[in-house]
């Protein structure tokens, strides 16, 4: 799994993520089972260089034997129009819509990757994306989210929150940033109807009284990007550390990486890894 998060504020949009992935292999009987968490996975994408247009995933690491960062990065160079043969999929700078290029990345991803290597499995990986950028002409970042279940179902493009809302979504491993922010664990719910017998119809006002009184104000509309990449720094190393001393393997850890996609600077890289030396490859 992961930890994923988009944290949006009127200057922008912040992406950040660990650089755990987890390997997932199809058992002879039962469902897919974890086979090797790795510390080093890309998941915060610039969709199309020069565009203020970025990704970021959670769940599955690869589909059949390439990486979730491999295959985005193919998409890419369609997206650039250096794919002679899909030249359709290229963007045009001028033109172009976040929920577009969402739709685009459900197409690639799940229709020709996703079925095609998993459509014989009973039970299949879970994955998701969030896409989160500007559209041409529009002067407020937008975040449109992607789900494929353990049945192969792709829902989405679905709006994270309306244009003129900000908030955080975090996807993946969300219990400590749950808790912390929200107050309260995601399990909350399932407690107090199995274990206090609180009748399920009662539940969703309770969450929703609990969440009045217990959600930590930490996101302003108005703090600067520099905050909300902060934040957005704070909330996955939390969950590093949180992940790191709970019983089980440590699914969320490793590097951490951020990007601010904002309205005049574009996608700009906060905090990154490379698996290559800066100095020796000074152009990269």
């Amino acid at each position: 799994m992961t930890i994923a998060l988009s944290l949006k504020v009127n200057d922008g949009v912040v992406l950040a993520t660990d650089s755990a992935s987890t390997l997932v292999v199809q058992q002879p009987s039962g469902p897919p089972a974890v086979a090797q968490v790795y510390n080093n996975a890309i998941k915060v994408f610039n969709l199309r260089k020069g565009l203020p247009i970025g990704a970021v995933t959670w769940g599955a690491g690869s589909i059949g034997r390439a990486s979730i960062s491999t295959l985005l990065k193919d998409l890419r160079t369609r997206f650039s129009g250096q794919d002679q043969s899909r030249a359709e999929w290229a963007i045009s700078p001028e033109n172009y819509s976040v929920r577009g290029v969402a739709e685009r990345v459900k197409e690639f991803i799940h229709g020709e990757c996703y079925v095609p290597a998993f459509g014989a499995w009973p039970t299949k990986p879970v994955l998701g994306f969030l896409v989160a950028g500007y559209s041409s002409g529009v002067g407020m970042a937008e975040e449109w989210r992607l789900d494929i279940d353990a049945q192969g179902t792709c829902t989405g493009p679905t709006e994270v929150r309306p244009l003129d809302q900000c908030g955080a979504t975090w996807n993946g491993e969300p219990e400590a940033i749950s808790r912390l922010i929200l107050g309260y664990s995601p399990a909350l719910p399932t407690v107090l109807e199995k274990q206090l017998s609180v009748p399920a119809a009662q539940i969703p006002q309770a969450m929703q009284i609990l969440a009045q009184h217990l959600r930590a104000q930490v996101i302003a509309d108005s703090m600067p990007i520099q905050d909300a990449i902060d934040l957005a720094y704070f909330l996955v190393d939390v969950t590093e550390k949180f992940s790191r001393y709970t019983p089980g393997a440590a699914t969320v850890g490793g590097p951490i990486e951020v990007a601010a996609i904002t309205k005049h600077e574009g996608f700009k890289w906060v905090e990154r890894k490379y698996y290559y030396s800066r100095d020796l490859n000074p152009e990269e």
